[in-house]
């Protein structure tokens, strides 16, 4: 299976976040599935902590290398497939995360219960 973290998925598992599920745990370290990190997360991610709304921790390219997670860039064809989304979603960080599962044919990885509005595959964290 390939898997795309919304953030808040990643900051729990760097976090060691018990509220992550052991199933959703384990399938995120399963070595039979390839885990997928948007460079849009980083951008959130460093946005958030700039403004005060975030602490995360700050060795966030050390962290993908320890769980061995794959970044994911965004591309061109990402970001003019946000344009085609149904708009339940305002968040502009979790519609490009759904355009690119959608795109590049992931499941997202998530707790945000917007996500499920959209034609993308979701596995509830």
């Amino acid at each position: 299976m390939n898997l795309l973290l919304d953030t808040h998925i990643l900051i729990w598992i760097f976090a060691n976040d018990p509220g992550l599920s052991a199933l959703t745990r384990a399938t995120i370290a399963d070595a039979n599935n390839q885990v997928f990190v948007s460079s849009a997360t980083a951008w959130e991610i460093a946005i958030k902590r700039a403004l005060g709304k975030l602490e995360a921790p700050k060795d966030y390219s050390d962290g993908l290398k320890r769980y061995r997670f794959t970044p994911l860039d965004i591309t061109t064809d990402h970001a003019l497939a946000v344009e085609d989304l149904p708009p339940h979603h305002d968040d502009p960080f979790d519609r490009m995360l759904i355009a690119q599962a959608k795109l590049e044919r992931l499941t997202l990885v998530t707790r945000d219960r917007r996500m499920r509005a959209y034609d993308v595959r979701l596995m509830e964290a």
